[in-house]
């Protein structure tokens, strides 16, 4: 149950958060794949150290949820050219070659655990099928075969 006396704190760890960290990210996707990343795979639960040491646990857990939803909606938002020019700010900042990236994502399709546990099933859809016209569009301008030639 959530404790309304703490929204302040709540409040507060939240534009810590985008001031400090996720403000550093040049891309809404890299945002995206970083609040995914302080999700435990087997809980769910949201982990941040710095946020928690600041907050509590319970609160950076909840505002870091919190700002994964509002990142992935954001994101969802975007027409296909802004989220091609997300992807290419997003792409620019790895180290791996975009082609190695796109191959990965078409195998292994890991772009799923991106989105937010608290995503309504109709933004999952959306999220999906925008990733899959992206990444059959960065096939073509990177020449990545697809791994299954029937798709």
């Amino acid at each position: 149950m959530r404790d309304l006396a703490s929204f302040p704190e709540r409040e507060k760890a939240a534009t810590d958060l985008w001031k400090h960290t996720l403000s550093q990210i040049r891309s809404q996707f890299g945002r995206m794949v970083y609040l995914a990343s302080l999700r435990d795979a087997n809980t769910g639960v949201y982990q941040h150290h710095g946020l928690a040491m600041m907050a509590g646990a319970e609160t950076a857990a909840q505002t870091l949820a919190a700002s994964h939803v509002e990142v992935f909606r954001q994101w969802i938002l975007l027409t296909l050219e802004e989220q091609h020019g997300d992807l290419a700010v997003y792409f620019s900042d790895q180290e791996a070659d975009v082609g190695v990236i796109v191959a990965t994502w078409t195998k292994l399709t890991s772009y799923h655990n991106l989105m937010p546990a608290e995503a309504q099933s109709e933004e999952r859809e959306l999220f999906l099928a925008d990733v899959r016209a992206l990444l059959a569009v960065l096939r073509n301008e990177y020449g990545v075969e697809h791994p299954d030639p029937s798709e």
